[in-house]
């Protein structure tokens, strides 16, 4: 990498540039750098909002650069290790199902884990591919779903030799990462692609010791989360194409969904944020690291809570930890995460990045300073100390095995019936139902619903998780296949 290089910006270089000439605006945004609507410059300072721009020559355009954003996505390419990168403004969900409509098509068989976030199964919903379910190992006594064991897609690979692709967590939410290379190697001996949704593995670019990276592993496609651990605006996203990819054809799949008017705000964030860990991100991901080790130690003193780390893997369906996520088992205090998730909003104002039936994850990256993780270890003592209750009678676990019974474009696009969550058992399900964040569907399109789905349901809701994904906001109903 080009340190010297990856010092420019050209996208933040430009806009400066065109601030600087007072243009007169006859193009849209219609607020004309805010003076039609007083109220956004104040909640947004003038800066901001004179930045809210239109494509226009000397600012390149998303959807065929030719000139600044061009060059800001060979510099992130560089910077990543990848062949090509996209600039990506519809966050990584439009990365994670650009990847998958550029290698599926109706009828094509990919291979992927079934904690997937909903966004690869809305890409299937939308192309009308065939997912192949590796169902990863779950650890009982925390409650999550693991890694893809190598020889269970190996498995998958024998019996679906037509697949096209495999797709594969890097890491998951949780931090769990799968022997990527050696599923890379795998699947490339079989003719598919390997394809990495690694909304939560920025910084396993730039960080020194963490898991490996998809591009260094030799995956074909990978979809970063800049604004997850980056330090970019959110909803903005890299998408990284590895050799032999083509990313002409890339860019024409993106370009079916992407907007035609990409937020220069979101742009230049990608840039600044791409320069400042090119340049910085070894020694800030180094401080991170530290940080929530530190924090593991200290949560792990406390008694009743079980920070994990490194000490999970097992070379298998653990195969690596990216110790930057700092995941923390709660219901040895008879808690569900979701409920410690509440109480520190509520009662300490830390705002945690979720709470689910068994664990909360409290996202640690360069933004954050050693008394914030302080004072958030003292408020979990204190929720011990304050709320510690018997967990006789609490449900373990996030993941429950599916049983797919059609194809998830097929179920979303059937005639479908309403029906009472606890009627629903013994149904196909028509529609989506999760708990978000972490954004994993307990039951997908095409699904069967079964009575430990529907108990999974009632109990997560109970608790307070926030229910996502079906027609009926309350979450009473369910769409069923008729």
């Amino acid at each position: 990498m080009d340190l010297e290089q990856q010092k420019r910006a050209p996208i933040y270089e430009a806009l400066e540039e065109f601030k600087s000439r007072r243009v007169v605006p006859f193009d849209v945004p219609g607020h004309k750098r805010g003076r039609g609507n007083p109220e956004l410059v104040k909640l947004f300072g003038e800066k901001c909002v004179g930045l809210d721009v239109n494509s226009m020559k000397p600012l390149d355009n998303l959807c065929h650069p030719v000139s600044v954003i061009r060059d800001a996505e060979q510099l992130a390419a560089e910077a990543f290790g990848a062949e090509n990168a996209f600039l990506m403004v519809g966050g990584t969900t439009s990365a994670v199902q650009s990847m998958i409509l550029s290698v599926c098509k109706a009828g094509d068989k990919i291979i992927l884990p079934r904690n997937v976030h909903k966004s690869a199964i809305n890409a299937l919903v939308l192309c009308g591919a065939i997912p192949v379910y590796v169902n990863p190992e779950t650890n009982n006594m925390l409650g999550i779903s693991l890694g893809m064991e190598v020889s269970q897609v190996e498995k998958a690979i024998k019996e679906n030799p037509d697949a096209v692709a495999v797709l594969v967590n890097n890491p998951t939410y949780y931090g769990i990462c799968s022997d990527l290379r050696s599923i890379v190697k795998l699947a490339h001996e079989h003719g598919m692609k390997v394809l990495a949704d690694e909304a939560h593995g920025t910084h396993l670019y730039f960080g020194k010791g963490l898991p490996v990276s998809a591009m260094a592993a030799g995956a074909d496609m990978a979809s970063v989360s800049m604004h997850k651990s980056g330090g970019s605006l959110t909803q903005s996203s890299i998408l990284l194409l590895n050799h032999g990819v083509n990313a002409d054809y890339v860019r024409q799949i993106i370009n079916l969904t992407q907007t035609t008017s990409a937020s220069y705000l979101l742009l230049a964030s990608l840039d600044i944020s791409r320069r400042n860990l090119a340049l910085r991100g070894e020694e800030s991901f180094d401080k991170v690291v530290k940080m929530a080790e530190y924090a593991r130690e200290e949560i792990n003193s406390i008694g009743g809570y079980y920070a994990y780390g490194r000490d999970l893997v097992n070379g298998g369906s653990i195969y690596d930890y990216d110790v930057t996520k700092l995941s923390v088992y709660t219901l040895g205090n008879g808690l569900a995460g979701i409920e410690v998730y509440d109480l520190l909003r509520d009662e300490y104002d830390i705002q945690i990045e979720f709470g689910d039936i068994c664990n909360i994850l409290a996202y640690i990256s360069i933004g954050d300073r050693i008394q914030d993780i302080e004072r958030l270890v003292g408020a979990l003592a204190d929720i011990e100390r304050l709320y510690k209750k018997d967990k006789t009678g609490m449900l373990a676990g996030e993941y429950i095995a599916p049983q797919v019974i059609v194809s998830p474009q097929k179920a979303f696009y059937s005639e479908k019936v309403s029906l009472p969550v606890r009627q629903a058992a013994g149904r196909i399900c028509g529609e989506f139902v999760m708990c978000y964040p972490p954004g994993i569907p307990i039951v997908a399109p095409g699904e069967m619903i079964t009575q430990e789905i529907v108990e999974y349901i009632i109990y997560a809701k109970e608790k307070g998780c926030s229910m996502q994904g079906t027609e009926d906001p309350k979450v009473e109903n369910l769409m069923v296949l008729r």
